[in-house]
């Protein structure tokens, strides 16, 4: 075998500088990986246990099982009790009375009554008992022993052996003693098993009653795809909430607890039932537990609805079929329908469906309208369907400004008179102006002769939040956003609010994520149509619709972002609300633009023909108090009538439609408002020399800063 010689022996020789060199690298270990403490590694390895999903099966099925035994035990308990008191007739006769129903209560006193008479007597035949029963042993041992003896004189006769006259005695007394002698056998192992038996039948009456928590439950029995609401299931639902008030009655009430409910119905994809609620439990305390209800019900959160009734103490349950609501519900009639036309006055918009399926018809008769929502939610669209369908009344004019510009309205080109798409402040600029001319309208409708009738005029505004949120001010610095007295976008939309339906003026808005700064407090409440997609809190549900149909129930902000697309709640006149109700939930139709664009087909060609501005038209640019400062000249006061046909002599493009009105306006907040002299309205020199040198002084200010 060969070996590996090391010489030791130092090699002094040059090496050829030629020749190769081979170059290593040594290479440090890698460092040691850190040692982890062992309760560190002990304590992962409980949790990896405890987190396991199959350690959790076994915790709920260990669980489960102990509380079928326990609850189990207090049903029999409860069983043994009702049966030997008359507890089952009390509680009966409490629920009838508490359902108003006093003839069955009586019957069951009744019965209450008979049960105790029959358990006196019972109780009075125990006290002669023990001597009928000591009279009937001993008549029944002495007719035995002489029937034994008897029988032991036949078999004495028949054997010629007179020992046989006991014999039957004998076999008796052998039997008992077996019988004694398998008992002493069997008792200890009955001691141990008869325990286990009973618990073992206490468990099968909990298992059949499911008698444990629903988190506890088995996967398919918890989930409950598909199980059909009973009378049962919906007051286990309510008992198991958590209101001590609610499942101590339902516990009094027993079986009866079925008499809180209504009717249960079959209502469009789910059921509706009217439950009412025991004494002491409020309609609010239910409502708040909406999540626990679904899930009681084997429902998700959105698939229960509880709105408020007339009746008193009442609640109204709408639950869906499992996975109904997640299913579209078809196509607008306005797509399927080329033949629909629409009628302002009478018709009604065919919006989408109610929870029900039936048909959700909403009437826009002289209705300001104001839909609001989380972005991406489906308002636009919500929106535009309305307006789609009343564009098929030709006698219909629009005023559409779109301020995200992200063409959705483009449709309506050649339909609207004016149709501005943008987000700039410039576009908020033209949006205002074309508001503030619609208030011009109506004012001159107001001052028709009586009885003239106007078509509609509907002023949309979709994204109104960036006006109101609107930075830009003006050249007299009146702001077009904000909702102060001087805001231009804001004023224009109250004037309209509170005089336009009378002729035919109406204000529709769509915004988003509404705040008190960006959809106004008198605004949102001007609105005659309210509707809500999904919202992010109550609060904000509160500002979309109202307090009233928050309170009755209404909760947008339970909807699903991003799922219940196009699911709105609204609050209004105009749609069919079921009694007693203040809002309804609407899936509307969706319409997608190639479709709208079909529509508005349909709408131009009733129409003689429609030329659309996209830009509001502005006349030369004037100082507006200057001009005035010049008209009144070097008068002292000269009446503001004056003033209104002089300017309109100055510039008759830029004054000739001015009104008292626009005079004020331009006025107000100046120092040189029209007053009163000898009774009639003027403009005074002096307060507009000021004006206009307060407003130098201004800008000298502004400049110089």
């Amino acid at each position: 075998m060969s070996e590996n010689v090391v010489s030791l022996h130092k090699n002094t020789e040059t090496p050829d500088e030629s020749a190769s060199v081979t170059t290593l690298t040594v290479v440090p270990d890698a460092p040691a990986a850190p040692v982890v403490p062992l309760w560190v590694r002990s304590g992962r390895a409980v949790q990896r246990i405890v987190t396991d999903e199959r350690t959790k099966s076994a915790g709920r099925a260990v669980v489960r099982h102990s509380l079928y035994t326990v609850n189990g035990g207090r049903i029999v308990a409860r069983r043994t009790w009702d049966a030997r008191t008359p507890a089952r007739y009390e509680r009966m006769q409490r629920a009838a009375e508490a359902a108003g129903n006093y003839e069955v209560a009586a019957e069951w006193e009744e019965r209450g009554q008979r049960f105790r008479e029959a358990r006196h007597r019972r109780r009075m035949d125990l006290l002669h008992s023990p001597l009928d029963a000591a009279k009937g042993i001993g008549v029944g041992v002495g007719t035995g022993a002489a029937g034994l003896v008897a029988l032991g004189v036949i078999m004495a006769i028949n054997s010629h052996d007179v020992t046989d006259v006991i014999t039957p005695i004998k076999a008796v007394i052998d039997f008992i003693a077996t019988l004694i002698r398998i008992v002493q056998i069997v008792w200890p192992y009955a001691i141990v098993l008869g325990p286990l038996f009973a618990l073992l039948a206490l468990w099968a009456v909990g298992s059949k009653q499911q008698a444990a928590p629903q988190w506890a439950l088995p996967a398919n029995v918890r989930s409950g795809e598909g199980e059909p609401i009973t009378p049962s299931i919906v007051v286990k639902a309510l008992r198991d909430l958590g209101i001590p008030a609610m499942r101590n009655a339902i516990k009094e009430m027993g079986d009866a607890g079925a008499s809180m409910l209504g009717p249960i119905t079959i209502a469009g994809c789910g059921v509706e039932v009217d439950v009412t609620l025991p004494s002491g439990v409020s309609t609010n305390e239910v409502q708040q537990r909406r999540r626990k209800l679904a899930e009681n019900l084997t429902r998700h959160e959105h698939e229960v609805f509880i709105t408020i009734p007339t009746a008193a103490r009442t609640v109204r349950l709408w639950v869906a079929d499992s996975g109904a609501l997640d299913e579209p519900i078809g196509p607008s009639p306005l797509v399927t329908d080329e033949t629909m036309t629409a009628d302002y006055t009478r018709g009604k918009a065919p919006w989408g469906q109610d929870l029900r399926g039936d048909a959700a018809m909403l009437s826009l008769y002289q209705r300001h309208l104001l839909i609001t929502g989380l972005s991406n939610q489906g308002k636009t669209v919500a929106l535009r369907s309305l307006a789609l369908w009343l564009a098929l009344d030709k006698s219909v004019q629009f005023l559409i400004g779109d301020l995200k510009g992200a063409g959705d309205w483009n449709m309506f080109m050649g339909l609207a008179t004016t149709l501005i798409q943008g987000p700039t402040d410039e576009h908020v600029i033209q949006v205002t102006e074309m508001v503030e001319g619609a208030v011009d309208e109506m004012n001159r409708r107001l001052m028709s002769a009586p009885g003239t009738v106007f078509p509609p005029l509907i002023v949309l505004v979709d994204e109104a939040q960036v006006a109101f949120m609107c930075p830009a001010k003006d050249d007299e610095k009146r702001p077009y956003g904000g909702s102060r007295a001087n805001s231009r976008y804001f004023m224009a939309v109250r004037k309209i609010h509170n005089q336009g339906r009378a002729v035919n003026v109406l204000m529709w808005q769509g915004t988003q994520d509404p705040t008190n700064e960006n959809l106004p407090k008198l605004v949102r409440e001007g609105a005659h149509t309210r509707a809500s997609l999904a919202l992010g809190t109550e609060s904000q549900a509160r500002m979309a619709l109202g307090d009233k149909a928050v309170d009755g129930g209404a909760a947008p902000n339970l909807l699903r972002p991003g799922l219940d697309q196009g699911t709105l709640v609204l609050a209004s006149s105009g749609i069919d609300i079921p009694a007693g109700q203040s809002s309804i939930t609407v899936r509307t139709h969706y319409i997608d633009d190639d479709a709208a664009e079909a529509i508005t087909d349909r709408a131009k060609a009733l129409r003689d023909g429609v030329t659309t501005l996209t830009a509001i038209e502005r006349g030369e640019d004037r100082d507006h108090l200057a001009d005035i400062a010049s008209v009144v000249g070097d008068a002292t006061r000269v009446r503001t009538q004056d003033v209104l046909k002089r300017l309109a002599v100055l510039d008759e493009d830029s004054y000739g439609k001015w009104s008292f009105l626009d005079l004020k306006r331009v006025l107000d907040g100046t120092g040189a408002e029209p007053y009163k002299s000898d009774g009639v309205m003027v403009v005074g020199r002096d307060r507009l020399a000021r004006a206009l040198a307060n407003r130098d002084d201004d800008g000298s200010a502004s400049a110089a800063g």
